[in-house]
């Protein structure tokens, strides 16, 4: 009896541990993260976000710009920080203060404004300050923009730089999300200015 009960104890034990190793590989926020990140899903976004909202592991949100709901609900969630990349005059467009509600909701917010002109570019800075506000998240994180064009890039480019995911791959998982390489915005694609160099390996603009 006594043999059986640590059997079962032991077994027990196992698997807690097996299900924490498993949540812990899904996660994508904090510090070291390398390697392969686990494949995007997409979610309803109805009512809540403007064309995408996407879940990548256990704690990163990929998605348009959030209603004041999708908010309160993203803290709900358990998200800690908001990383936004829209400019300061399209925010005025939403029709409330994101900084004033998170600020209200005790949630960072991280502003990283992005339009590929020379005033504010797709570069290898914005990359670096986009990587800083993921390692130093303390909980999980939504990442957002307008349609989650300019945030698709930023993570693929962050998977290609930061954790050595092959080109192929992090296109893929970010085309499933709003990478629209094959019809971009413009002439510009935002990865390669995030990461200095050219990509081959997207598509071409039809």
């Amino acid at each position: 009896m006594k043999q059986r009960m640590i059997a079962r104890t032991l077994a027990l034990v196992l698997f807690a541990v097996s299900i924490a190793l498993q949540a812990a590989a899904q996660s994508v926020v904090g510090k070291g993260k390398t390697g392969p990140a686990p494949d995007p899903v997409n979610l309803d976004f109805t009512g809540l976000f403007q064309v995408k909202f996407a879940s990548v592991g256990t704690d990163l949100f990929i998605a348009g710009q959030p209603t004041e709901q999708a908010l309160r609900d993203m803290k709900a969630k358990g998200v800690t920080t908001v990383i936004n990349l829209r400019m300061p005059e399209e925010m005025l467009k939403v029709g409330f203060d994101e900084a004033a509600l998170l600020n209200e909701l005790g949630m960072k917010y991280v502003h990283i404004p992005m339009r590929g002109t020379p005033e504010n570019p797709y570069g290898p800075k914005q990359l670096d300050e986009f990587a800083a506000a993921l390692a130093a998240a303390d909980g999980k994180v939504l990442l957002h923009c307008t349609v989650a064009w300019r945030a698709s890039h930023i993570w693929a480019a962050y998977l290609i730089r930061d954790r050595g995911v092959p080109v192929p791959t992090a296109l893929a998982q970010t085309r499933s999300i709003n990478l629209r390489d094959e019809a971009p915005f413009g002439t510009v694609q935002p990865i390669e200015g995030f990461l200095g160099r050219s990509i081959p390996e997207l598509a071409k603009p039809k």
